[in-house]
């Protein structure tokens, strides 16, 4: 199946050209909008949340990432082979996580552009042509590179920080919960947060940080929006400890 992940939004035209644009190239693949809502303008962020999403997606699965705030410009295009899963998407670390855990990544710089690309929408014109073709067996019509060639393949295996909001207020963060210590504490927005197995085990207004469905760490608050409570936005830092953190 084809797997979109992009700051599109639901609103507007966007999503919808692009799955047109992989339908006439490849009819047969169902399309799934993992995520529509990633931090616009942010391939950092979506980085971290790419590679814990795309873990669970099946073999085979063709998964097109467009967070692209240089497109137009000189950043290349990239066909990424890891993991038996397809990466496609703009050379600016969206991939880069995702790919490295994956292992076995096989990269091509992609070479594609002709009178039918604009300049402002590679998502509809290079990208899902681009993936339609994987899927009926194309080779990547461009260069191969290694991974360590690729932006984003310096960056830390895992980021602490905020990198997605979800629509309850709770914070994910780029942290996988597994390879946090059994005591770890979090300091979020000026708050030392514990650790809880779900929401359940924490009185109803209490912000706290547990492992979500994806094995990220999220702060959350029990019935309220962690956003709102402890002023947290996407970027926000978070800070690793194994006990008492001084509020001040």
């Amino acid at each position: 199946m084809f797997v979109l992940f992009t700051d599109f939004g639901l609103e507007g035209p966007y999503i919808g050209q692009v799955k047109a644009a992989l339908w006439q190239g490849a009819p047969e693949r169902p399309v799934i909008d993992l995520l529509s809502d990633a931090p616009p303008f942010d391939p950092l962020s979506g980085a971290y949340l790419l590679a814990a999403y795309a873990e669970a997606m099946p073999p085979d699965s063709l998964i097109l990432g467009v967070v692209d705030p240089g497109v137009g410009g000189p950043r290349r295009a990239l066909a990424v082979e890891a993991g038996r899963r397809w990466f496609v998407g703009p050379d600016n670390g969206l991939l880069a996580i995702a790919a490295r855990r994956a292992g076995d990544a096989r990269v091509w710089e992609i070479d594609w552009t002709g009178p039918g690309v604009s300049a402002s929408f590679h998502g509809r014109d290079v990208f899902a042509p681009l993936a339609a073709g994987l899927a009926r067996g194309e080779t990547p019509p461009g260069r191969t590179r290694p991974l360590e060639a690729i932006v984003g393949a310096d960056w830390p295996e895992d980021l602490d920080r905020i990198v997605y909001i979800d629509r309850y207020g709770n914070a994910m963060t780029g942290l996988r919960a597994a390879v946090l210590e059994p005591g770890a504490v979090l300091e979020a927005g000026g708050r030392t947060l514990t650790r809880a197995e779900s929401f359940f085990q924490v009185p109803t207004g209490a912000a706290f940080w547990y492992e979500n469905a994806n094995g990220l760490a999220e702060v959350a608050v029990n019935q309220g929006r962690a956003d709102q409570a402890l002023g947290l936005d996407v970027g926000a830092p978070v800070r690793i400890g194994t006990g008492p953190i001084s509020e001040d």
